[in-house]
């Protein structure tokens, strides 16, 4: 990952792989990661969940390396990691602190209900600008997230990683169900 500017002043990162391939069915002899995390980022953007503006996505291949792939995208502009949020003094016991973790779980169950696993789901992919006007939840590092032909075993897979990697107790653990049964809208996936 390298950092870099653009014309405009605006905080870019880069992604160059070598040799990085994904294999499905579709794919059965691999296709680039940079291609898999740019379906991702353009599939939770139509869903309405933010994600890093991507800048360019390419990917080549050549006889003597194989595929090489190029990703580029915007800095999450005031966001951060939420354990760093933490670290820096979130209040944790507010009510702004509940209403961050029912926003954290509606935009999970958004992912979710538009059949789209994360893949590697840990609490620093899940990014957070708290100010006195609101709440925003991001979601980064997609490049193992897929489409599954079922909502709920792509909500199952991501809530039980995202639960046994989580900083959160079991108070905090059911404010973000709430807020992803909110959204989910039916008896909610079964996660033992």
């Amino acid at each position: 990952m390298q950092r870099l500017h653009s014309a405009e002043g605006h905080l870019l990162y880069a992604k160059r792989q070598v040799g990085h391939l994904c294999r499905s069915l579709a794919h059965p002899f691999g296709r680039p990661t940079v291609l898999r995390e740019r379906d991702a980022l353009d599939g939770l953007s139509r869903l309405g969940i933010r994600v890093p503006r991507l800048i360019y996505c390419g990917a080549s291949y050549q006889a003597e390396e194989g595929w090489r792939g190029l990703l580029v995208s915007e800095a999450l502009e005031g966001f951060s990691d939420i354990e760093s949020w933490y670290a820096a003094g979130g209040d944790r016991g507010g009510e702004q602190h509940a209403v961050l973790l029912q926003q954290i779980g509606a935009t999970l169950a958004r992912m979710h209900l538009g059949r789209w696993q994360h893949g590697c789901l840990y609490a620093k992919h899940v990014f957070v600008k708290v100010t006195p006007e609101g709440v925003e939840v991001a979601l980064l590092d997609l490049e193992k997230s897929r489409r599954r032909f079922s909502r709920k075993r792509a909500a199952q897979h991501d809530l039980r990683q995202l639960r046994r990697h989580s900083p959160w107790g079991e108070g905090e653990w059911q404010q973000l169900l709430q807020g992803y049964a909110l959204q989910w809208g039916g008896e909610l996936p079964q996660l033992g």
